[in-house]
């Protein structure tokens, strides 16, 4: 069994990955998940190696999207092809 704190950050990773602009209010739609919830993750996420960015998207400071800029040693590939195992872990 995966670890879920482990899976929600490759989950969210994923959902980033999915989203040509992947607000925070875009991810708290299709993950259904707080906003607080997906900003601790992303907080969290360089320290697993993954390079993300804020992209601002209009005149106010924190309106804009998120996007991956490097996965480091994860495998998008792999987080693809778990995505059921992954939201089984979380659920558990």
């Amino acid at each position: 069994m995966l670890n879920p704190t482990f899976s929600r950050r490759l989950l969210l990773l994923h959902e980033i990955d999915q989203h040509d602009k992947a607000s925070v209010p875009e991810l708290m739609k299709s993950l259904g998940w707080p906003r607080r919830t997906l900003q601790d993750i992303i907080k969290a996420l360089p320290g697993l190696g993954v390079q993300i960015e804020f992209v601002e998207d209009g005149v106010r400071h924190n309106d804009g999207h998120y996007r991956i800029t490097d996965w480091g040693p994860i495998n998008p590939k792999w987080v693809k092809a778990q995505l059921t195992e992954l939201q089984q872990s979380i659920q558990a």
